[in-house]
Order: C-alpha cells, then structure tokens, then sequence
C-alpha cells in the first residue's frame, strides 16, 4: 500500500482545513482509512481525487457531469453524447444510486445484479418496486439471500464500484426492452425487465429462490400486464404532442428531456411537455 497521508497533511496539499477534508469524506469524494479515531489517504487516493478535480484545457473536450458522469464511471467506459442513458427516468436513475449505495453498504467494490435488485425494491414507488413486492419479494429476503451467497466484504470499498459484465447486461437489456415496448424512456420497470432476462446473475438465482420457481415469467407478466393497464408507465410521462415535435428543428440546437425525450430550447429550465427540471 502507498505511505498513509494523515488529515492534516492531506489539508496542506489541497490548501484547506482539516473541517473540509472531513467533510470530503463524509460526502464519499475522496476514501479515508481509519485508523484508530484518525483518517489516514494513500497518495494513489489523494491522485484520483485530483484528477476528478482537473479543469479541461480549451479545445479539451470534458467529462460528463451529473447522471451522465455518473453512469460512465458506473459502465467504467465512455457513455458519448446524447445516448441511451439520457433516456433513464429519474426513478431509474435512482434505483442505480441506490445499488451504488448497497454496494458500498456490503464492502463491494462492484455493483452486480444484485445490488440492482436491491435498488429496484427500494425504489417502492416504480413499476419494479411494486410488481416485487406484489411478488412477495421483500428487501429482507433478498438481503439475507444475497448475505448468504456472497457475503459481505471485509474491508470497506474503496471508490464508488463500476457494473459488473452482467450488470452491463442488465442494462443493455433494459434499453432494449424499452425500444420493444415502443417507450423512448428507461424506467424501473425496464431494468427489471432487464435483469429477468439476464437470467444468470445472482439476483436472478435470488428471485428463484425467493419464489420458488425455476421461471420468472410471472414477474415479466405482472410488467407487462400494469403497463397495459395504465397505458405507458405507472410514473405518468405524458406523450409529446403532435404540434410540438416540430417546435425545433431537426439540427438545432436543444435540450432533451431525460423522462420524456422530449426537444426544448436550451434556455428552458423545465421540460415543456412532462415538467422535468433539466440538470445544471
């Protein structure tokens, strides 16, 4: 391991007090070490944090900031411009923060598949949240399921974790079960989706289980059969209407809503068709 730095070292490099270097901690943007009542920072450490912090040069194009930077750190690669994730409603992007957080909960260093699971049940009030929980999933099952197959980590994680292959997949899947439903969103009940037709992961293993059947079919059905009750999704995105899709043309230049996909000038600071804020 690199020499350990200590709060007060790590405060005169980055040229602010130790109440800040606390706080950079408990905010999770910088890993400490602790090491009796004291923190303690590798020197690998305080370099990720600095390069987090690096300003692109002019003409240096920079890396995504919000949901985006979020999800590229996640995929571990480069998401591009204006792709598939902008599309996550915000109720999917949370069951993401959310798998982060049980993550790092459970000392792993990774999101898998079932960290996925674990955020679509917290996120009780999505489509995923309630078909598992009609299913009689409950976040203590699955929690003790998943305890009892892998365990939990040692050591706290170091860093925010990125998806595992299968989780990539899991997503990958949700995008494309969006694009075959006809939606232009991803929402919770995508990644559920998703993550039933993955079908090998832990979490797939642990819904079995928790069900005691070898199929999910049912699971997929209850989707699918809320989504036809309530037209496109339980979260209400209302579709864009016709004598709006040309309020800007095809080349200009635009924000595009992240729950609706909806084309808004980029001086709006709310989506004109669902009510969306747009992230600064």
């Amino acid at each position: 391991m690199d020499p350990l730095l200590t709060s007060d070292e790590l405060a005169a490099i980055l040229k602010v007090d130790v109440v800040t270097i606390r706080r950079l901690v408990n905010r999770q943007e910088i890993t400490a070490y602790r090491v009796g009542n004291e923190f303690r920072f590798t020197e690998t450490e305080l370099e990720q944090y600095l390069q987090r912090q690096r300003l692109p040069a002019k003409g240096e194009r920079s890396e995504p900031n919000g949901f985006q930077g979020f999800m590229r750190r996640l995929m571990g690669k480069p998401t591009g411009g204006h792709d598939r994730f902008e599309r996550f409603t915000r109720r999917a992007r949370n069951v993401l923060a959310l798998a982060q957080k049980e993550a790092v909960g459970l000392n792993h260093n990774y999101i898998g598949t079932e960290h996925l699971l674990l955020g679509l049940i917290k996120e009780d009030g999505g489509i995923a949240g309630r078909v598992l929980h009609e299913q009689g999933v409950s976040l203590e099952q699955v929690h003790e399921r998943i305890t009892s197959i892998i365990g939990k980590g040692d050591k706290p994680s170091a860093g925010e974790g990125t998806l595992t292959p299968r989780s990539r997949k899991v997503i990958e899947y949700a995008v494309d079960e969006a694009k075959r439903l006809g939606h232009s969103f991803v929402g919770t009940e995508h990644i559920l989706l998703g993550l039933i037709r993955e079908g090998e992961g832990i979490a797939a293993h642990v819904l079995r289980d928790v069900l005691r059947t070898e199929r999910l079919d049912s699971v997929r059905e209850a989707v699918l059969r809320i989504l036809d009750q309530e037209g496109v999704t339980a979260e209400n995105i209302p579709p864009i209407p016709e004598e709006a899709k040309s309020l800007l043309g095809e080349q200009e230049e635009a924000l595009t809503c992240s729950v609706c996909s909806a084309r808004c000038p980029t001086y709006f600071h709310y989506c004109f068709n669902c009510g969306a804020p747009f992230e600064s």
